[in-house]
């Protein structure tokens, strides 16, 4: 519900005003009509590269009206270092003054401006100061000098130098969307308890240490998947939907300040190898953010190109491209509408000198000292439990990741695809190490669509992926060098609040009586999942529940959903649609869809009725960490400070002078 009008009426999302509401902001890091990107409160890794933007608005109508519109286009810049002598900002970085950039945006100031249709005009003048870096570590005051008095400051923070390189390597593996109620409800799916005690664990409960994140953006304490895979890469918060940069009222998506990730750091301090595995199509905004620098996480073509080239304009770095990128997504790499400029990125890609790969069988086929790509469908793998519970939905798909018509049968999970990664990174990154980003996109996607049983079998299916990790590293002989975290970007308000009676929710006639068969405390009992029963097996090994469909199932919810109707059990025919629209009625006015759990009953939603899923909620996210500098992560930190721990354990806050104990 944020909207930005710029040139060509292009519109696109932003951020905070002091004199608006929370709903509608004119750009969220700037308060003032003056406009100092990065921020204030921000802070930075020693050699960090970045960008710096200023912005001075001159709004022609509103509230906020001022100057007949009209920008100051003579303002000045100033940066102070620990209190010493202010330097303008070109000399202090040594680079040659920019030209002056100007451009209009629009934005609504609330709701019934919106309804109104009546949009604030803004003119802007502004100049960007491209890829600079703080060496020295302390505080940094930046002033922003304009219309004859005002004045913005914004105080940065390079943290303290971390030169030594103690982790050889980085797994970092993240359930998207995954909350500890999440964690809590797949341990007591896929594993057996006694008398109250558990006979078998998750490989996460393992874990020596565990730390909880805050998740807030920028200028919203509910994050998206973009801005918050941001800060975990680059230490810096972003805005809803960007991705790299500090989103500035451009009409450019791609011009705004940047920042570097934690990618672009270590090719370029270690010349480590790096990849990143996804059961999302890849060009989705986990995998993506670890090159993207974009304000709109929706560029996909574009994104695709950055991850091969990185990026070509704005003297930014440029880099080879991942050592291993497997995941769903064929949209983006098929000539067509869908990829950049049309091009067939297979191509691009195999003119790199990576082998491709369609499906499982070529995965494990393809050679560890070549640079590798999959892809094994279009748009997101399908979820864990209709490849090896539900199999037959599978045939309902056209997802063929080379264009023909027909599903994607041979089809890799999650762990397939991390430890062939981990194959090709060992052998490409050799004695300068990998990083690997390994997501569980669809705990997320299952969890927004309410399909609670997808969800947590995609992240029982991550467990069982760091179970496999913690044991191919083993058989590697670099466990010890291997720094292993688990966390998430942000969480969804799920969680268990008792078990329900199916066969009697289903012979009921009205809603209120349906509501009779779930049972809460002492009527709770225990978790059916586990005990096997005649004519029901999946095969689907240890670790994961022998039934996935017992009479009495675990009775949960979400704290912000639409309009829908529960019956608890899962959902054999495909994904669930909790929500829809109806003829007649609006094509953004959802409603509880007609198919969906026709047994079940009516719950009323507590989103807005253009809302046809549920969204992420506000709570912390757990961390688990294993191996090198493991006890940075205990306790409750900033979402910025994964970046940060990171870094730190791999020697990146360098300053000018490193140290590499693997070399």
């Amino acid at each position: 519900m944020i909207f930005r009008q710029g040139v060509g009426a292009f519109c696109v999302a932003v951020s905070l005003s002091t004199v608006s509401g929370q709903t509608f902001q004119r750009l969220g890091s700037c308060p003032d009509l003056g406009c100092v990107l990065p921020p204030d409160q921000q802070e930075f890794l020693a050699g960090q590269a970045f960008d710096i933007r200023f912005e001075v608005h001159a709004p022609k109508n509103g509230s906020e009206a001022f100057n007949d519109g009209v920008p100051d286009e003579k303002f000045t810049a100033t940066i102070t270092k620990d209190g010493k002598q202010p330097q303008n900002i070109a000399p202090f970085f040594k680079l040659t003054e920019p030209a002056l950039e100007k451009w209009t945006f629009h934005w609504y100031e609330d709701l019934f401006a919106k309804d109104a249709k009546t949009p604030s005009v803004v003119n802007v003048a502004s100049k960007i100061y491209r890829r600079v870096a703080l060496y020295e570590p302390g505080t940094y005051t930046v002033t922003l000098k304009y219309y004859s008095g005002k004045a913005t400051t914004a105080t940065w923070v390079v943290r303290p130098l971390a030169t030594k390189k103690k982790a050889k390597n980085v797994i970092f593996f993240i359930g998207d969307g995954m909350t500890t109620n999440m964690i809590t409800a797949a341990r007591l799916l896929g594993h057996k308890s006694i008398n109250g005690k558990y006979q078998s664990l998750l490989q996460l409960d393992k874990f020596p240490v565990v730390g909880h994140q805050m998740t807030h953006s920028l200028d919203t304490f509910i994050t998206d998947s973009a801005n918050s895979a941001s800060a975990l890469y680059s230490g810096h918060k972003s805005t809803v939907n960007a991705m790299g940069v500090y989103a500035d009222s451009s009409p450019d998506l791609f011009d705004d300040p940047k920042v570097e990730t934690i990618i672009e750091l270590l090719t370029r301090i270690w010349g480590s190898a790096w990849g990143a595995v996804s059961t999302a199509f890849l060009a989705d905004a986990t995998p993506i953010a670890l090159t993207a620098h974009t304000r709109s996480r929706y560029a996909y073509g574009p994104l695709i190109d950055q991850a091969l080239h990185g990026v070509t304009n704005h003297s930014w770095t440029k880099t080879n491209g991942p050592d291993a990128y497997f995941g769903g997504g064929a949209e983006q790499f098929l000539p067509g509408s869908t990829s950049y400029l049309g091009k067939d990125y297979y191509a691009e890609f195999a003119k790199k000198g990576y082998s491709i790969s369609l499906n499982k069988t070529a995965l494990l086929a393809a050679s560890n000292k070549d640079r590798a790509l999959g892809v094994f469908c279009k748009s997101n793998l399908p979820v864990w439990l209709d490849r090896n519970v539900f199999p037959e939905n599978l045939d309902k798909l056209n997802n063929d990741p080379s264009g023909a018509k027909g599903a994607a049968k041979d089809l890799p999970g999650l762990k397939e695809m991390t430890l062939k990664a981990i194959d090709v990174l060992h052998t490409r990154g050799g004695k300068k190490g990998f990083y690997l980003m390994s997501e569980a996109a669809s705990i997320d996607k299952q969890m927004h669509a309410l399909d609670y049983d997808r969800a947590l079998g995609d992240l029982l299916e991550l467990d069982d992926t760091v179970r496999a990790t913690v044991e191919k590293l083993k058989a590697l002989g670099i466990l010890d060098d291997t720094l292993i975290v688990v966390s998430a970007d942000h969480g969804h308000g799920f969680d268990v609040f008792g078990s329900a009676d199916t066969k009697y929710l289903g012979a009921q006639k009205d809603d209120r009586t349906k509501r009779n068969a779930v049972g809460v405390y002492e009527n709770s009992g225990l978790s059916q999942y586990t005990v096997s029963q005649p004519g029901v097996s999946y095969n689907t090994g240890p670790h994961f529940p022998q039934n996935w469909d017992p009479r009495y199932v675990i009775a949960a919810g979400m704290g912000a959903s639409p309009d829908r109707r529960e019956s608890y059990a899962v959902n054999k025919t495909g994904p669930r649609t909790p929500a829809a629209t109806i003829a007649g009625r609006g094509s953004s006015d959802y409603y509880v869809s007609p198919s969906d759990n026709p047994d079940g009953f009516v719950v009323n939603g507590t989103l807005p009725t253009d809302q046809a899923q549920g969204v992420h909620s506000l709570t912390d996210v757990p961390v688990y960490a294993m191996g090198p500098c493991q006890e940075m992560f205990g306790g409750t930190y900033n979402n910025i400070d994964v970046f940060y721990k990171m870094s730190a354990c791999l020697g990146l806050a360098h300053g000018k002078n490193v140290t590499d104990g693997y070399r």
